[in-house]
């Protein structure tokens, strides 16, 4: 057990070291809106992960490169990325006094985070790529279901455990003098990223 776990885990630490779209979010809302806010978009991200984990230890490999599915989730997550990145523009474009809440005014309903966490891990095909192949490989090498499961629960807890942290250290730099003062450029940066992302998307 022991010798599958330290590569699947490296493998899985080392993939959640490259920033995509759910580490701006998280970013972007630990810079503007606090711990609240952060908690609920890294828990969205958590569950969205741990959906796909789900999937893969039992064995639905239903996001496979080039099929119908896979392309679905392509374009709805460049549509995503889009759509997150018009809006990050217009909130900072209609920021006053240099404060702007987390996704805008859509965060006013609660839960408006969580959501976008949510969504943010479902329609990034990458992670369902991702966890489908890592998960055959330990279905290849005959790996009992439940320990499959184990390592599963270890990917939610690290996901969730290193997003906070993340979420935590962005925080404390937010309280810097003048970060929330250059809000609206927070929101724009995280617009054009958002959008570049998109773009990666679509042409992958």
């Amino acid at each position: 057990m022991l010798d599958s776990f330290i590569p699947v885990a490296g493998a899985h630490f080392l993939a959640l070291l490259s920033p995509g779209p759910d580490f701006i979010l998280i970013a972007r809302g630990a810079l503007l809106s606090g711990w609240r806010a952060s908690v609920r978009v890294c828990l969205g991200v958590a569950l969205g992960n741990a959906v796909f984990i789900a999937l893969a230890v039992g064995g639905f490999a239903l996001i496979a490169p080039g099929g119908l599915l896979f392309r679905a989730v392509r374009w709805a997550g460049a549509v995503y990325l889009f759509y997150l990145g018009v809006r990050f523009w217009r909130a900072a474009s209609a920021a006053r006094g240099g404060v702007v809440g987390v996704g805008g005014a859509a965060n006013a309903a609660p839960g408006a985070g969580f959501l976008a966490g949510l969504a943010s891990a479902l329609l990034n095909p990458k992670n369902g790529l991702f966890y489908m192949s890592l998960f055959s490989v330990l279905a290849a090498r005959a790996t009992p279901t439940g320990v499959q499961a184990l390592y599963g629960l270890w990917m939610f807890t690290v996901v969730l455990g290193w997003d906070l942290l993340v979420a935590r250290l962005l925080i404390a730099r937010g309280r810097a003098p003048g970060v929330l003062r250059h809000g609206p450029w927070v929101e724009r940066v995280a617009a054009v990223l958002m959008v570049a992302l998109g773009m990666g998307v679509l042409l992958a």
